[in-house]
């Protein structure tokens, strides 16, 4: 057995496993841009006797955070061809996909999970929930407050507007994806439409993408940047009331649509949906955007798959100070000063999926509840989401 990084002669050995795996099928068409968006990937495999066993994908990408860029490494395609499994062929890629992460600078790895508790016990964490509203016909009344105008486009080409409301409202969350026009225009327009909202002035405030058929109104993406544009899309859709008997929405968690509707009371799905993990705690925390103030406050990390992130950070005062583990050294006691948390908690804290207060409650963090006041006065209340898929 070994780990090595596919090249391009063994592409058709990934997508065979892909295709078994996940049970579907390339067409021929389809192969050659396949082999090309795999190009722009980093697939590492686990090989028997020069035969692929499993693999695993690391994507480069970047997110919003709040409003900076981070370099991110999105895990995807992970696959064991059954008579391989239960070798710990995943662990193994998983453990060398972290490792590969950390060498190139990607600070934290998303991925969309299988099942949670897998994906847990390497240190991702689940960062963002989905909410989904179900709004029956009789609901759809109009709203006032709007005194701009909706533009309609078909949903498969560039459209600057749209990616610039994207991009605004990204920076008011964690996590976001930076989509740049090939991830646009592969990934997200398809043969669905776009309304975009524009203000008095013309400039692009909101925008959803949306399918109408078999009468249903199917809102993939609403997105708002203030109250205005989110009237204005809303009314957009009360538009349809005598083309459609139903209409779903999908948006945000923290989605503000339903609190203005005349009838609040909407069916309403808040799932879990994607997973990050922290790849490089130093990093992370030095970028990151605390809270100002006086008090300082030690996070004591423990990070069993990624032990460069093992080792005391002191928080506070504008500044980060790192002391890591030393090889060999074995703390008798626990700190008596600081929090003691692994990386999954780290990570939910980081990315504002749950509070300080919140993971101490659950056992989570460890220290005294004065210095779990002091980190919930560093933190500020960021919001996470995620929109797209891979």
């Amino acid at each position: 057995m070994e780990i090595k990084e596919l090249t391009e002669k063994d592409y058709t050995e990934s997508m065979k496993l892909s295709m078994y795996a996940f049970q579907y099928k390339i067409p021929e068409e389809s192969i050659a841009s396949r082999i090309e968006m795999l190009k722009r990937q980093r697939v590492i495999g686990v090989w028997e006797d020069n035969n692929l066993a499993a693999k695993l994908h690391i994507i480069p990408f970047d997110i919003y955070m709040n409003d900076q860029k981070w370099k991110m490494g999105g895990v995807a395609g992970v696959a064991t061809y059954p008579e391989f499994r239960r070798n710990g062929y995943v662990k193994k890629l998983i453990i060398e996909a972290l490792e590969r992460m950390y060498k190139e600078e990607q600070i934290v790895s998303l991925l969309h999970p299988f099942d949670i508790g897998f994906y847990r016990k390497f240190g991702w964490e689940v960062f963002t929930e989905n909410k989904q509203l179900f709004i029956e016909k009789k609901e759809l009344k109009f709203l006032e407050g709007h005194p701009g105008s909706i533009k309609r486009f078909q949903n498969e080409s560039h459209h600057p507007d749209v990616e610039t409301v994207y991009a605004q409202f990204s920076k008011n969350y964690m996590g976001m994806l930076v989509r740049d026009v090939t991830w646009w225009k592969n990934n997200i327009y398809d043969d669905g439409q776009i309304a975009v909202y524009y203000d008095k002035s013309g400039e692009a405030k909101g925008y959803i993408l949306y399918e109408v058929k078999e009468r249903k109104m199917d809102v993939q993406e609403f997105t708002a940047l203030n109250k205005e544009a989110r009237i204005g899309l809303w009314n957009f859709i009360c538009q349809h009331d005598s083309m459609v008997d139903s209409v779903s929405i999908l948006t945000s968690n923290h989605e503000l649509l339903p609190f203005i509707l005349q009838q609040p009371k909407v069916k309403t799905e808040v799932t879990p949906y994607f997973m990050a993990r922290i790849v490089d705690a130093e990093q992370c925390l030095q970028k990151y955007q605390f809270n100002n103030g006086t008090e300082k406050v030690f996070i004591h990390l423990e990070d069993e798959y990624a032990p460069w992130n093992n080792g005391s950070y002191l928080i506070g005062n504008g500044e980060v100070k790192v002391f890591k583990e030393k090889q060999g050294s074995n703390c008798v006691q626990p700190p008596q000063r600081g929090v003691r948390m692994d990386v999954n908690s780290l990570t939910a804290i980081l990315f504002g999926y749950k509070r300080p207060a919140e993971l101490f409650e659950l056992g989570y963090l460890k220290g005294p509840e004065s210095e779990i006041a002091v980190l919930e006065s560093l933190l500020p209340r960021y919001k996470p989401f995620f929109y797209d898929f891979f």
